[in-house]
């Protein structure tokens, strides 16, 4: 599904959900950072800059929101704090990521497991629906410093 403001908007919609100012803002918060894979307080602190009459709990419970409609994708990077980033409707899965231990870079990696996922599949009678996988080691700038 095309990341447009108005495409959001009509997936809210078709969800029974409406998208007033606030969730506009977040969404459009996340959609002008591509990548960054925010975490609440982090899109907190963008959303006040444009409405300050938005408060942290409104943030939190529209994130989690989005989350369960499955607008975004809540992700856990085991750094303490939990992200989001859009989800792609048109992938069967999520990407998945790199994460330097060191400075916290965050390296977004395509689906390789296809072709494992459809082994296992068959060989165990089980129907995937999902899957995660991190790979946790150092940035090629911090690897120099080890």
């Amino acid at each position: 599904m095309e990341h447009s403001i108005d495409a959001l908007k009509d997936q809210l919609k078709e969800k029974g959900y409406k998208l007033t100012p606030q969730r506009k803002a977040i969404l459009e918060t996340i959609l002008e950072n591509p990548g960054h894979h925010l975490s609440t307080e982090e899109v907190y602190d963008i959303v006040r800059k444009r409405r300050s009459d938005i408060g942290l709990a409104t943030v939190y419970r529209t994130l989690m929101l989005l989350s369960d409609l499955k607008v975004l994708s809540k992700i856990n990077f085991e750094d303490g704090c939990v992200r989001y980033e859009l989800c792609s409707c048109e992938e069967d899965h999520q990407h998945h990521h790199l994460i330097c231990r060191k400075c916290g870079l965050i390296i977004e990696v395509e689906d390789l497991l296809d072709d494992l996922e459809k082994r296992i599949e068959a060989e165990y009678d089980f129907k995937i629906t999902d899957h995660r996988l991190k790979f946790i080691g150092y940035c090629s700038a911090c690897k120099k410093t080890l």
